[in-house]
């Protein structure tokens, strides 16, 4: 009877650890600092929380239902607020533990990814890889070691890379949620609009304006997945 009950507790301690273990998350150095300072961040407005609502709905009705999500963001070009929303996204779920929700990117029309955006990723703690460099360069963006990477490059929404159904989309800008009347293929639909830093590309505020657009996208997504994993 010894023997059993010490080898239940025995037992029950491994489970602990690994528990411990499973919910211990891990990121680059510098990204830890950046995702502490946003939690220190001005608390969001209520009118803005109102906004993020819908998502939260449909992240957690989908998780329920479904077990998984994904979720593509969408802008005009797939050049800065989509990926922006999309790795910020990704960290938060990663940082929640919402580990089956798989984050995507995409446009209605293709450019390129703005090196403005890879530069402040790199600055904010993701380790940002030029994986081809060409007309629409191709980067790999990782906020993790462990974890695969997520591949930035511009692209349609309904690229080969990017799902072809069951995705919740997410508009992240006024224009492409326009263009878009219809989209092939969602579950959930969502209309998230950010102010674009193009505005200042070539101005004294450039850097400043892409940090800030980075940020509040940021705090927003971790904003999103704190009350998913709340509502789980």
């Amino acid at each position: 009877m010894l023997v059993a009950s010490s080898l239940k507790i025995y037992r029950k301690q491994q489970a602990l650890v690994v528990i411990l273990i499973l919910v211990v998350v891990k990121v680059y150095p510098v990204l830890q600092q950046t995702i502490t300072s946003l939690l220190y961040r001005t608390t969001l407005s209520e009118e803005r929380k109102e906004v993020l609502t819908p998502l939260v709905d449909c992240l957690s009705d989908q998780l329920n239902k479904d077990g998984s999500v994904i979720i593509v963001f969408i802008c005009t070009h797939n050049s800065r607020r989509s990926h922006l929303a999309q790795v910020w996204a990704q960290v938060a779920a990663h940082y929640y533990g919402c580990v089956t929700i798989h984050c995507y990117s995409g446009g209605t029309e293709e450019t390129a990814l703005a090196p403005q955006v890879a530069t402040v990723l790199q600055e904010q703690g993701i380790n940002v890889s030029l994986l081809a460099l060409n007309d629409n360069p191709i980067y790999s963006l990782k906020y993790d070691s462990r974890s695969a990477p997520l591949i930035g490059f511009s692209k349609k929404y309904n690229h080969v890379f990017n799902p072809e159904s069951g995705f919740i989309a997410v508009m992240t800008c006024s224009q492409a949620d326009g263009d878009c009347p219809f989209i092939s293929g969602v579950s959930h639909r969502v209309a998230i609009a950010y102010a674009d830093p193009k505005t200042f590309d070539g101005l004294p505020e450039e850097e400043c304006a892409y940090r800030e657009a980075s940020l509040s996208i940021a705090q927003e997504m971790f904003y999103v997945f704190s009350q998913v994993k709340n509502k789980r």
